[in-house]
């Protein structure tokens, strides 16, 4: 009887310390895999074409990311459907950090807010860091008669003034949800004018055919409003611009309050991507943003260097960045089309 019993009992004790063992042996192989992160080369891919801004970006960072890492960095280019093939591409991957993914508000949160056949989450992701910023101007036609924020928000609440259009990249862009939170917060009534591209926007816009935009503070707009293609009213940065120092940001106008928005590039992985991956990454990140030279070449695209944070300071702005975005989507009734 007794021998029953410790046999059971016997048979109990091995059966529990494989378990432990075959669980310690499985941490201690994740554990071992993000030890040796990485053992092989890095894609990074990018949801937008070659040369575009999110591209130029991300590349300037990979000498210092691969030096940091220790293995080359291929960076692969995954455009369409507002960024979103890159993004799914990335999910699709292995969870391992050997495929990491620069990322947008646009991707990230905008286009699964509009587009019906986008299938993930922005929680699918997690921020490992920011790398650069552009902030977005508010620009006018030429000819519009307003020099500033307030003036607009007046124009555009005139009686028998026929409804201002502002145009933007598509439903759900941060050009289209930027433009309807300024319109709720001050009463104007505007007209969206989505494009499918930022070309024929920027062109419209001189040209006089929409009467505004907001637009991000990269690429060709600098040069368009220096040679007077529109009028820049209002900087939503957290100061003045450097090159624009008589244009008051959004939120010195007094018509809007806590109006900051930018359209930043950040190093994205899966969520379900090891902790020793993440911190692994968010060092050599915090490294590369740490060197003049990749700062320098950042700020000569257009865009600000960000600051070096910790992967729990990413989450939280990552986590308040959604809640932002969405909550504009709520307001003016955004569904997925």
């Amino acid at each position: 009887m007794s021998h029953h019993y410790d046999s059971a009992f016997s048979t109990g004790i091995s059966r529990r310390t494989m378990i432990a063992a075959s669980t310690f042996s499985v941490f201690a192989a994740t554990g071992a895999q993000a030890q040796s992160y990485p053992s092989r080369p890095i894609t990074m891919l990018v949801g937008f074409p070659a040369g575009g801004q999110a591209d130029a970006t991300a590349r300037i960072f990979l000498p210092a990311l691969q030096k940091a890492l220790g293995q080359p960095i291929v960076v692969e280019n995954a455009a369409g459907v507002g960024g979103s093939l890159g993004a799914q591409k990335a999910l699709a991957a292995p969870a391992d950090g050997h495929t990491i993914y620069f990322g947008t508000p646009i991707e990230l949160v905008q286009t699964p807010m509009a587009v019906a056949n986008v299938k993930y989450k922005p929680e699918n992701f997690r921020m490992v860091g920011l790398m650069a910023s552009t902030y977005l101007m508010m620009l006018v036609r030429p000819d519009l008669p307003v020099t500033s924020v307030a003036e607009f928000a007046a124009l555009a609440k005139k009686q028998g003034q026929r409804e201002l259009s502002f145009g933007s990249v598509g439903r759900g862009s941060a050009y289209h949800l930027v433009a309807e939170r300024f319109g709720n917060e001050t009463g104007s009534k505007l007209l969206h004018v989505p494009y499918k591209g930022a070309q024929q926007l920027i062109t419209d816009l001189a040209g006089g055919q929409i009467d505004m935009a907001f637009l991000a503070m990269g690429g060709p707009i600098p040069g368009l409003i220096k040679t007077g293609r529109f009028k820049a009213i209002g900087f939503a940065g957290p100061g003045r611009h450097g090159d624009y120092p008589s244009v008051q940001t959004m939120n010195e106008s007094n018509v809007v309050k806590d109006f900051q928005f930018d359209l930043w590039g950040a190093l994205m992985v899966p969520a379900a991507t090891p902790e020793q991956v993440v911190s692994k990454l968010s060092s050599a990140l915090q490294d590369a943003l740490n060197q003049q030279q990749v700062r320098r070449d950042i700020e000569a695209t257009g865009a600000v260097p960000a600051k070096p944070m910790t992967p729990s300071q990413a989450a939280r702005l990552y986590s308040a960045e959604i809640a932002r975005y969405q909550s504009i989507g709520k307001a003016i009734n955004l569904r997925p089309e």
